[in-house]
């Protein structure tokens, strides 16, 4: 069984010092946007290599005399160290029916595509793109599409050939197909109409 680098079930109580954690973070990124290693840092400021770890893993609580120190070293102001654990985080609701119709390169007729939701720049650096695709008529040509990024298909009703590269899926209620978009994909062969599935598509944000 394949191991998760994250806990998608984890609970804000586990992480008992998230001010510390969020420092931890921007202390690391400003440090290795610089190409400066932990000894070096450690030799700039004056703090051991131990506890330059343990600030940027968020396991200790800096003082600001500490702050302000790392913030000289890495010519950054010292609010910069907060600026995660203070961003707005967005999150978007849609209700049921309410999905915005839009028309994609390649829609045809009988073909819906509603997207779900959007936010944009983000932290994370990934652009999350959720649709709710249903095809409702039968045609002789189908588009395929190919764009970067990582996709999920997940079956919600009906039937269909799915092409990814040179092999078909059968997909049916249930089923999940997760690929690498840059190949050639989409529906070929609609068995069971209508067909209605998800269709998340994730890509990294460009600056």
């Amino acid at each position: 069984m394949a191991k998760l680098k994250q806990n998608p079930h984890r609970q804000a109580d586990d992480r008992e010092k998230v001010l510390e954690v969020a420092i931890g973070r921007e202390v690391r990124g400003f440090r290795l946007q610089q190409n400066i290693t932990v000894a070096e840092l450690a030799g700039l400021t004056g703090l051991s290599i131990g506890m330059l770890s343990k600030i940027e893993n968020g396991n200790t609580s800096p003082s600001l005399t500490t702050l302000q120190t790392l913030a000289n070293a890495l010519s950054v102001p010292l609010t910069a160290f907060f600026r995660r654990f203070e961003e707005h985080r967005e999150a978007v609701h849609t209700k049921a029916g309410e999905g915005v119709e839009i028309d994609r390169e390649g829609t045809r007729a009988g073909h819906q595509y509603n997207l779900l939701g959007h936010i944009g720049a983000n932290a994370s650096g990934v652009m999350v793109e959720p649709y709710l695709i249903t095809l409702s008529e039968e045609l002789d040509v189908f588009p395929t599409f190919q764009h970067g990024g990582i996709e999920t298909i997940y079956m919600l009703e009906g039937e269909v050939m799915y092409r990814h590269s040179d092999r078909l899926y059968h997909l049916r209620p249930g089923d999940t197909l997760f690929f690498d978009a840059d190949a050639p994909h989409g529906p070929e062969i609609l068995k069971v109409l209508p067909a209605r599935y998800l269709s998340i598509i994730a890509y990294p944000q460009t600056t």
